[in-house]
């Protein structure tokens, strides 16, 4: 079986969209449970909440990774993160039986990708995505690490990282809107 969340109801065939890797591709998880950070997008999440206009395509982000077992380990890059994001956030994941894998080789752990329509067969509601990523973290399904369990070094790394994200995105106005207000970074120009 394989999963993919999204916001939308009532799907029945699931079509291919521009995604990071610039081209039309549906992504799927093997694990249900990995496609639940995919239920909210951070940065589109706050923007719309603060009424910051946007009508481009909104910078997908997570902050996330996988382990040397393969889990799922969700990090809060900022306090409280996960409850920005996710607390309240309802929304669907598909499963689909029959996906042909089209889409080349993503490097993310039991993810794989298609360019071509795949028929739906099943379908989950969920109501809160944070009460469900802290029931797959009870269930040793996802590793959470919270802001305040980072080291000292690995937050200078996000600093860092979210400073060089500020300054090579200037075509995402909506993500550098994210950046200044949830990591104090302003441009240096």
């Amino acid at each position: 079986m394989f999963y993919h969340a999204s916001p939308v109801n009532g799907i029945k065939t699931l079509y291919p969209r521009i995604s990071n890797h610039d081209m039309p591709l549906i992504y799927f998880s093997e694990k249900k449970e990995n496609v639940l950070v995919y239920l909210s997008n951070a940065v589109e999440k706050f923007c719309k909440e603060t009424g910051f206009n946007y009508s481009g395509v909104w910078h997908k982000w997570a902050s996330y990774g996988f382990d040397k077992d393969g889990i799922l380990n969700l990090e809060e890059y900022y306090p409280n993160a996960l409850i920005d994001t996710y607390k309240g956030v309802n929304g669907y994941i598909y499963s689909a039986e029959n996906v042909n894998v089209s889409g080349g080789t993503i490097n993310v752990p039991y993810v794989i990708a298609s360019r071509d329509a795949v028929e739906v067969s099943g379908c989950e509601f969920i109501r809160d995505a944070y009460e469900e990523i802290i029931k797959a973290e009870s269930s040793r399904l996802i590793r959470i690490t919270h802001y305040e369990q980072l080291s000292e070094s690995k937050r200078e790394w996000i600093s860092d990282t979210m400073k060089k994200e500020y300054e090579t995105s200037s075509d995402h106005p909506e993500y550098r809107y994210f950046i200044e207000n949830k990591f104090g970074i302003k441009s240096i120009f």
